[in-house]
């Protein structure tokens, strides 16, 4: 045997033993449902509720990865497997390693396609790649995707191998901070308030199969209360002049509802004059069967679900603009929720860790929750609006950061982005529209965080208004104000104050708060930890708190609509939680947290 030949079969037995004994990567604090993490197949649970078929194939678990030099080929050998869908920095990941923008980070798994699948198509979908990626199949180059928040899908019947094992490969590159894309709250040196990169996979990559005739390939549900009529466009992959979609509303079992369309034109439906309204004290959702017909055959089917409910703005009583749901004044108060986990990052440990934060949200009295530039899985969504939380979507930021923010109404022209920016950014708004667009627990869009890489504000917000006229618009949650959009939207610290007021739109406290409190064993650094205030002792921050919802009441009677208390949980080393990052202490009084939130979520009920 040769020295290479020798040296080749050490390294492959020593990568095959790393595998066989995976494990998360240890030196930080973790959740409890790290633990229930199955490496066989984590998050193995239908990934797009929105839109569902029967049949699907789950390719989360354990990959083989290796990190190389940019311009490298494939590799020849892989260094180890990583437990797919966690970041590859990630401890649930198994790997634990930071990737530079000088890197790629190369996949490969086999997976082989059901037999009762032989002769339709098989769609390859990825929940979302942070950030840019390259897929093959069988050495078939299958395509390709830029953005790391939305899900795109390839269709890969031609590469396949019917009967045999196929070979899956993907290439990832992440410019992280110093590139011009959407990033959130990565960075290279974490520290305050921003946090650690995540590269490559972060949600679950599945198969399933199509008709190879024709399939949906998407929906556009638009609910509108005033005229009880729900309208579904259903869009099919191929254009066919002959196809008709037929959709069937039901509750619990009972059609409410029925109707069809001829190709190209939205199915709409007149809801019974009992119909439910969707809200957080009542989240009714109806159930929806939609089909593709041709010359009578059903070619696709597709379960979804709709909500009756209407967000808008209007004058109350005293002649103040208030956020609206379903024509009444609803105050809309939450927790700022960054969505990250000391485990696994941008990603759950499990679908019911995912669960646990929006049901402990819930419990203590609140009825939003602002997603802070980030985008969650679909089922994240799907959750909220089946427990009845209105969500406030921020798009993540990228580019440029805060050193231009003068929360004041702005009389320049914001800071210039690249052609490339401009063009990453509305690509990428536009995707996280398009995929978010039917969750009815989506009430605002925020195109940008401060001033983070704001840039022609005016027409960011016009067009995002236009392209979804049923949602409402915060155009800078605490950034450079202009007046357009929805509302005007002020950021104070660590105490709720309204230094502006727009008595032509609504006025809201887009963040405030940051009660810190560090608890030894359950924070991510000893000794390197943030908070815009802290304290020592769970009376300190509820009483802290309280005082801060007293003055919220007063400022809701004199013109606040909303107002986002920062944060669910601590991340990293910021502090200011409710909860600890591994989700194991509420910081607060829960009894009195649940009595003054409720009170403040309500307290517009009878202003109408």
């Amino acid at each position: 045997m040769k020295k290479n030949e020798a040296l080749s079969l050490i390294l492959f037995t020593v990568v095959t033993f790393s595998a066989a004994a995976w494990k998360p990567v240890e030196g930080h604090i973790s959740t409890r449902w790290a633990a229930d993490v199955q490496p066989e197949k984590p998050w193995d649970v239908y990934p797009r509720p929105i839109m569902e078929r029967n049949q699907w194939e789950n390719l989360n678990g354990l990959w083989q990865y290796a990190i190389v030099p940019k311009g490298d080929a494939r590799p020849a050998q892989w260094q180890g497997e990583i437990l797919v869908p966690f970041a590859v920095e990630s401890s649930l990941s198994g790997v634990g390693r930071h990737v530079t923008p000088d890197e790629a980070l190369w996949y490969e798994r086999s997976f082989t396609v059901p037999s009762s699948w032989k002769g339709k198509d098989v769609l390859l979908n990825f929940g979302a790649v942070d950030w840019a990626c390259e897929v093959w199949v069988n050495e078939f180059k299958a395509g390709s995707h830029k953005g790391g928040y939305a899900p795109f899908s390839l269709n890969i019947t031609p590469a396949l191998k019917q009967g045999s094992t196929n070979t899956l490969t993907v290439r990832v590159t992440d410019p992280s901070a110093s590139g011009p894309q959407p990033l959130g709250k990565q960075t290279d040196k974490p520290s305050g308030c921003f946090y650690t990169n995540v590269t490559g996979i972060w949600q679950t990559v599945w198969l399933e199969p199509v008709a190879r005739a024709n399939h949906i390939n998407s929906l556009h549900i638009v609910p509108d209360i005033d005229t009880r009529r729900l309208s579904i466009n259903v869009s099919a992959a191929k254009t066919d002049p002959s196809l008709t979609a037929k959709v069937r509303v039901s509750e619990n079992g009972r059609t409410v509802a029925s109707g069809s369309s001829l190709a190209g034109q939205p199915v709409e439906l007149m809801m019974p004059a009992d119909m439910k309204l969707w809200s957080p004290d009542s989240p009714t959702v109806y159930d929806l069967d939609i089909e593709i017909t041709s010359d009578g055959k059903t070619i696709d089917h597709v379960r979804s679900y709709a909500a009756m409910r209407k967000v808008s703005t209007a004058r109350d009583n005293d002649g103040i603009v208030r956020l609206m749901l379903n024509n009444k004044p609803i105050f809309h108060f939450g927790p700022l929720d960054q969505g990250w986990w000391p485990d696994g990052l941008y990603t759950a440990p499990t679908y019911e860790a995912m669960f646990f934060d929006i049901d402990k949200t819930k419990d203590l009295g609140y009825n939003m929750i602002r997603k802070h530039v980030k985008v969650e899985p679909a089922t994240w969504y799907t959750y909220c609006d089946r427990k009845g939380i209105l969500v406030w979507q921020d798009m993540p930021n990228g580019d440029r950061w805060a050193d231009w923010n003068k929360f004041e109404y702005y009389d320049g022209v914001d800071k210039p982005r690249s052609a490339e920016s401009e063009n990453i950014y509305r690509r990428e708004w536009k995707e996280i529209m398009d995929v978010l667009k039917n969750y009815p627990s989506i009430a605002v869009w925020v195109p940008f965080n401060e001033g983070w890489g704001q840039f022609k504000t005016p027409e960011i917000v016009n067009w995002t208004k236009e392209y979804d006229p049923t949602r409402l618009v915060n155009p800078a949650s605490g950034g450079n104000h202009y007046p357009v959009g929805d509302m005007l939207d002020i950021h104070h610290y660590p105490d709720p104050r309204m230094l502006l007021i727009d008595p032509g739109r609504a006025n809201v406290l887009g963040e405030y708060g940051g009660i810190g409190m560090a608890i030894k064993n359950h924070v991510w650094n000893n000794g390197r930890n943030w908070g815009y205030v802290e304290y020592n002792s769970i009376n300190e921050t509820t009483d802290q708190y309280a005082k801060y919802i007293a003055t919220l009441l007063k400022l809701a009677r004199a013109g606040y609509s909303a107002a986002v208390y920062t944060q669910t949980t601590d991340v990293e080393n910021e502090v200011n939680g409710l909860l600890t990052y591994d989700r194991e202490i509420l910081k607060f009084d829960e009894d009195k947290l649940r009595k003054i939130n409720s009170e403040l979520s309500h307290c517009l009920d009878n202003n109408r």
